[in-house]
């Protein structure tokens, strides 16, 4: 009987296979929202109503958001110091690809549509303060371009957050190997949570009464569909061959399912939408409870997608 001896070792394989840590799941989270942050400053901008200060002010949390998500990403790369090889060429059949590009595009469009935003007195104040690091000239001159765009700003403002959105579910539903991860409902599933994360944060300051009921409507759209997709993508997985029937059960009677329904479909999702739909219909104001649950259950709802996907 022939013999076959295994010398391969590797930390990341053996004894289990691990490959993704926390700053995945937080990457995507920031990223989702940010991206529902986008979507939602251009559906408020595009309204006729006036905003509020802290609706124009808002806008620039984005980029911030991003920003931390990247750093997150930065703190998982293998090789740092070769980050910048991502910008050498776009590979049109890489999601890793087009999203380090997307990732890049966010920063001017939301900048510039942050700044075309804000109204005579906000931007007296940012003028100061960009006056200390040189850029106050730039700013006039971006502010008065991105004006002149008008609606078509929002409008590639709204598309980036889309494409944000959706990118941050195509990265894992394109490693087919993983069976939790190879549904394509991963993209819109994420798009809707962040829709909802991104509802969530903006709450969470004193926008205005329109604002907020606009947001609040908006919330319980995308909870509703999140559900919706949700439950496609379990009964896909039970329905498909032994490995994703194997990894549904993750989440349907394994090791995730107490983490999943209580912090995903019962805090993160049932809870924030019957306190929502009161606050809808009865004008209780419910404050900060209901977002932050919906904020939770969108950083749960990737951890343990992450987490399970690599069980």
């Amino acid at each position: 009987m022939p013999e076959i001896d295994v010398a391969r070792f590797s930390n990341q394989i053996d004894p289990v296979l691990h490959v993704w840590g926390w700053e995945i799941p937080v990457y995507l989270f920031l990223g989702g929202m940010a991206a529902g942050l986008m979507i939602l400053s251009s559906l408020l901008s595009l309204r006729a109503s006036e905003r509020s200060p802290a609706a124009r002010w808002l806008a620039f949390a984005a980029p911030v958001l991003v920003s931390l998500g990247m750093l997150a990403l930065f703190l998982d790369l293998a090789h740092k110091p070769y980050v910048w090889r991502f910008y050498l060429a776009l590979r049109w059949t890489s999601p890793m690809s087009w999203g380090a590009w997307i990732l890049v595009v966010v920063y001017p469009v939301t900048l510039l549509f942050g700044l075309a935003a804000l109204d005579d007195a906000q931007l007296v104040r940012a003028v100061g303060l960009l006056r200390r690091v040189g850029l106050d000239a730039l700013a006039l001159r971006a502010r008065a371009w991105g004006q002149g765009l008008g609606r078509k700003l929002a409008w590639a403002h709204l598309g980036t957050g889309v494409a944000l959105g959706v990118y941050t579910g195509i990265l894992l539903s394109t490693l087919g190997a993983r069976a939790l991860w190879s549904s394509a409902l991963l993209g819109p599933l994420f798009l809707v949570s962040g829709l909802s994360t991104g509802a969530a944060f903006l709450l969470l300051f004193p926008v205005a009464g329109g604002e907020r009921h606009f947001l609040v409507r908006w919330d319980l759209l995308a909870i509703g569909l999140e559900v919706v997709i949700l439950l496609l993508v379990l009964v896909g997985l039970g329905t498909a061959g032994a490995g994703s029937r194997e990894a549904a059960g993750l989440l349907l009677g394994g090791r995730y399912t107490a983490e999943f329904w209580t912090l995903v479909v019962i805090a993160g999702l049932a809870a924030p939408a019957l306190l929502e739909t009161l606050e809808a219909r009865f004008h209780y104001r419910v404050t900060a409870v209901a977002p932050l649950l919906v904020l939770a259950g969108g950083l749960a709802l990737r951890w343990i997608i992450v987490a399970a996907g690599q069980a």
